[in-house]
């Protein structure tokens, strides 16, 4: 069965950076293309990055690009999202699950961002 599991989520002032992690069990992390999402209010869920199992691809959405970075580390079956300069329009529910691609795990539950002064 599985399981996604994000947290570092919070409430952050524009200009600020945080740092997302998702862990999986469930899965053979090691050869799954992983990727972000996020789902603002009244809005639906949007890509903002994924990369590939050995990191060799990464691709962003044009509204994160320069300011996102993905990582992964398959030793841990954690991907992360640095997230730096943030914005008002990045306050978000954000998940992790396979790369735009592919197919959809079941969701984890997300977790909360919120850029706000």
């Amino acid at each position: 069965q599985v399981q996604l599991v994000e947290s570092g989520g919070g409430l952050v002032q524009p200009g600020g950076s945080l740092r997302l992690s998702c862990s999986a069990s469930g899965i053979i992390f090691r050869t799954s293309v992983m990727g972000w999402y996020r789902q603002a209010p009244g809005k639906e869920r949007e890509f903002v990055a994924d990369i590939s199992s050995g990191s060799s691809r990464i691709n962003y959405a044009e509204s994160v690009k320069g300011r996102f970075t993905i990582s992964r580390d398959n030793a841990k079956d954690t991907v992360y999202l640095q997230m730096n300069n943030v914005k008002p329009e990045d306050t978000a529910v954000y998940y992790c699950n396979q790369g735009r691609s592919y197919g959809r795990w079941s969701w984890g539950p997300g977790t909360q961002v919120t850029v706000s002064s």
